[in-house]
């Protein structure tokens, strides 16, 4: 779960876990069709590939020639085409709800969504207001006196639904005692997607560098400042982030929860940063009352600290109008809009802009994504979906309790209490029972800048409510037409929502192989990740607690080292590497997630039968549905973007190194020593 802010655009029911019984039968309830889909459609394929040599290659490779990244992508694939086709079906839906608005009742979903959309979609108003809007918000900045004035700013900025440069503030889960309600402070402070852009001298990182200066000095020249002063701004701005980026965390090192897990009394922790004097700063933020806190990085801001007190207060307040700037250009007018395009061209090699009708969607479901949600899933969501997903979840649910059971390095004492969270997985499918209803957000048709604050204002103080509330574990981290999936360790719990239960992922009419190779993968995934490194450390009420014995935890260590090594040397781009550590998490998930999938996929009836469906057989069906899920195509310049920041592995690789681990690929497309991918069965790593 990703809360994203002003900042770069703004870029189900809880159902209790069901018992059920694997029965074998699993077929979908039968719906009249005329012409049969082909599910796995060779046409996509590239047969002329070898499928122990390149798999991925060999599934997708003909789909991923002929259909070439659009220029407004960075991305191009199974995922991405989906997100599209959500988008459009979102579009039909504000179209028609903007049109519905102007006569619908004040404060209802059909009224606060479609005027939301009425007032995006009014591009003639955008032009000219140029950047008058945010003025306030520079003059006001240009008034800070002092480093009190500037951390009144910084509350100022946070409590109103505008981006706070420095630092992150809300309230959270208590990791160790999931029953309540912290505030949690986390690192900031930079604009590029990771630290590391700042920290290395590559080729690479500089030509990234070298365009968020280029952005800086053209955005506050858009402002009004000479050539002169907006370079030296720029270098004011890039000087402070690069000090920021120093004191950060690495992404690896923050996956280990225990690192990040750091409890002070207020009072304490005050005397770490003698300048950020928490007791006075928290009743600014809409947090009194609260006697302790989570600092994700302490150190980070213990240097921050030092950073205010060394650092001209002018200097500071060039940063938070950078801030400002930065966070709004993309919805300014388009000078503005066209610096941020040039500086995204370098950092992800997207040539265009999304459609302005797309962007004011993808804006609309990030901050009133429940209204929309619920108009979305009335017209678009199955409730047979549902019923069928519930159904594949507990049949792959037995099959990881299942495989525990005969693990042969693990011992009973753990074993009991794996089992034990797997029991105590919850389930949430297509939508939540309870809607945010944005209590007090008036939308105005004519306001699309002031509608996007005063939500964003919300959402930050209904966040902040929070604190002292019991946790409400019904509540949603993502949107019913959110085309992804989630576990939570803090709530022992898996989302999907409706928007993914959609082909290449799952269909109603496709058969089982299909389905437990596509979205039964990831559901796989999804209930690994309760297991995988970082998973592991949360016990079935989803506390940070250590329930493993050492030589368990030891033994599961040397075999997620297998897989760090293993991803080390896949290269990707040129001189880079796949970074085994930081994707260990998603990786694990990606094996386990597979492997508990297609044990599942092995009690069902198309498993035992020989029939062959489209040149195919049902294991063939069920591997080529897993690498159709990863099927896409994506631009160096993202690629090389996501080996700093995520801790997913390049689609080609999650397909194709997962499968050199499971035994049952290598049968189905009879894969011999020779063939590019393949691995000597003592050599192949199993954890789950």
């Amino acid at each position: 779960m990703k809360l994203k802010f002003w900042c770069f655009m703004l870029m189900v029911a809880l159902l209790p876990s069901v018992n059920a019984q694997v029965t074998g039968k699993t077929k979908p309830p039968k719906h009249k069709t005329t012409i049969r889909k082909k599910f796995i459609d060779p046409a996509n394929m590239d047969i002329s590939v070898n499928p122990g040599d390149d798999f991925f290659e060999y599934a997708n490779g003909t789909w991923i020639k002929n259909n070439p990244i659009p220029d407004n992508e960075n991305r191009w694939g199974s995922f991405a085409v989906l997100r599209h086709e959500n988008t459009q079906k979102l579009l039909r839906l504000l179209e028609e709800v903007s049109r519905q608005s102007v006569t619908a009742p004040k404060g209802s979903i059909e009224q606060r969504v479609g005027d939301l959309y009425a007032s995006g979609m009014d591009s003639l108003a955008i032009e000219r207001l140029g950047y008058s809007h945010i003025k306030p918000d520079l003059e006001r900045i240009g008034k800070i006196k002092d480093l009190n004035g500037l951390i009144n700013e910084l509350a100022f900025e946070r409590v109103n639904g505008i981006v706070v440069l420095l630092f992150g503030l809300e309230a959270v889960q208590d990791d160790k005692n999931v029953s309540k309600y912290i505030l949690r402070l986390s690192q900031g402070g930079i604009s590029l997607p990771d630290r590391a852009y700042y920290l290395q001298n590559d080729k690479r990182s500089k030509s990234v560098t070298d365009a968020l200066k280029t952005f800086i000095i053209t955005i506050f020249r858009l402002n009004g400042c000479s050539a002169d002063e907006a370079a030296k701004n720029a270098g004011i701005v890039y000087n402070l982030e690069v000090a920021l980026a120093k004191a950060q965390l690495s992404r690896v090192a923050m996956r280990d929860p225990n690192v990040i897990y750091n409890k002070f009394l207020v009072a304490d922790f005050v005397k770490v940063t003698p300048h950020l004097n928490w007791t006075a700063l928290l009743p600014m933020f809409h947090a009194p009352g609260q006697d302790s806190i989570l600092v994700s990085q302490p150190s980070f801001f213990k240097a921050t600290d030092s950073l205010l007190a060394v650092t001209p207060v002018e200097n500071w307040k060039i940063l938070l109008k950078w801030g400002i700037l930065r966070g709004a250009s993309p919805a300014l007018s388009s000078p503005f809009a066209q610096a941020y395009l040039a500086y995204k061209n370098v950092l992800t090699g997207e040539k265009t802009q999304l459609p302005h009708n797309e962007r004011v969607s993808h804006t609309i479901d990030e901050v009133l994504g429940q209204l929309l949600g619920q108009l979305y899933v009335k017209k678009y969501f199955s409730p047979a979906a549902r019923q069928y997903a519930v159904m594949l979840v507990n049949n792959i649910k037995i099959a990881l309790g299942d495989r525990i059971k005969r693990l042969d390095w693990m011992c009973p004492e753990t074993k009991e209490q794996a089992l034990k969270k797997i029991r105590a997985i919850t389930l949430k499918i297509g939508y939540p029972d309870k809607w945010e209803t944005y209590d007090g957000v008036i939308i105005k048709r004519d306001d699309y800048v002031g509608n996007i604050r005063s939500l964003l204002k919300w959402r930050y103080n209904f966040n902040i409510s929070l604190l002292g509330k019991p946790v409400d574990k019904t509540r949603w981290g993502i949107t019913p037409q959110t085309v992804n999936a989630y576990y939570s360790e803090t709530n022992n719990e898996i989302v999907f929502p409706a928007a993914m239960l959609q082909f290449p992922f799952f269909d109603l009419q496709a058969d089982d192989a299909v389905n437990y190779g596509g979205i039964g993968g990831i559901i796989g995934h999804e209930i690994i990740h309760g297991f995988d490194d970082k998973g592991r450390r949360y016990d079935a009420n989803g506390d940070l607690r250590n329930w493993w014995t050492k030589s368990d935890a030891d033994k599961f260590k040397i075999r997620a080292n297998q897989l760090v090594m293993q991803y080390n040397n896949l290269t990707v781009l040129d001189t880079l590497h796949v970074n085994g550590k930081l994707t260990l998490g998603e990786n694990i998930a990606d094996l386990g997630g597979l492997s508990i999938a297609y044990e599942a996929f092995l009690k069902t009836k198309q498993s035992r039968s020989a029939k062959v469906i489209d040149g195919f057989t049902p294991n063939q069906r069920f591997f080529l549905s897993w690498a159709q899920t990863w099927r896409s195509s994506e631009r160096p310049e993202a690629t090389a973007q996501n080996i700093l920041k995520d801790p997913h592995s390049p689609d080609k690789h999650r397909t194709n190194a997962t499968l050199t681990n499971i035994s049952a690929w290598y049968k189905a497309f009879n894969i011999k020593p020779g063939d590019k991918l393949y691995k000597k069965p003592e050599d192949r790593t199993r954890i789950w």
